[in-house]
């Protein structure tokens, strides 16, 4: 028996990649056209954004538990959140979730300390570059890591919502998100964190990024669909 999987969604883009990723990727393990089974739940980002920018973490975990609770009655096992910038409020949304959550960051420190690296560069949108999420789950595997200037966050925050959540893609925002991690190459980082679902959506398509990519979404779904693949279910009592 394999464990389902429930998708605590925020933005369509990142969503949807991830939920392609696992129905796509789990074939390798599982047999032609199999993948366990999974359901989505998502608030409008609308909702999200006015706790997202006022710093309400409390309703954004209100939010990111009240999927929960829907994809629990749906028969969700296992949780999985593919928007990085959400995960400030993770630990709210845990503590009272019905359900087991993996963290974003989880699969992306494992990934790095497999690959060896050592300084990892951290893109996203403005309020997660700015947060604790990705630092204090690198802490724990002894791996450095470095934001862009806050000039950079601000181009790179206004081409995710600008273009990248209405699934625009444009040459010239690639070019100038290539050049903001050629920068943090010169200041030791040896890869970058696609750490915006979207992300995945710009970088390295034409132009190769000029550090591997530690792709947030990828990484989470793999290991959502590893977990679903080793789920046992708990004996009654």
């Amino acid at each position: 028996m394999t464990g389902h999987i429930g998708i605590v969604a925020c933005s369509a883009e990142g969503a949807a990649l991830c939920y392609r990723t696992i129905c796509l990727e789990a074939a390798a393990f599982m047999g032609e056209y199999m993948h366990p089974e999974v359901s989505m739940h998502t608030h409008p980002l609308g909702e999200y954004m006015p706790p997202i920018r006022s710093g309400d973490w409390r309703r954004v975990a209100e939010l990111m538990l009240d999927s929960a609770e829907k994809l629990a009655k749906a028969g969700a096992n296992l949780i999985i959140c593919p928007d990085n910038t959400i995960h400030q409020a993770f630990d709210l949304a845990v503590a009272a979730s019905p359900l087991p959550w993996i963290h974003i960051a989880e699969p992306v420190a494992m990934e790095a300390e497999r690959r060896g690296f050592r300084q990892l560069a951290i893109t996203g949108t403005k309020y997660l570059m700015a947060s604790d999420v990705y630092p204090r789950v690198l802490k724990r595997f002894r791996i450095g890591w470095r934001t862009p200037d806050e000039q950079d966050r601000q181009v790179i925050d206004d081409i995710i919502f600008n273009e990248l959540v209405k699934g625009v893609v444009s040459d010239e925002s690639r070019n100038r998100f290539n050049s903001i991690i050629a920068a943090l190459r010169k200041h030791g980082c040896d890869a970058v964190v696609l750490g915006c679902t979207e992300l995945p959506i710009l970088a390295g398509l034409s132009d190769p990024c000029p550090l591997p990519t530690l792709d947030s979404t990828r990484l989470l779904a793999r290991e959502a669909v590893r977990r679903a693949i080793q789920y046992q279910p708990q004996s009654p009592g």
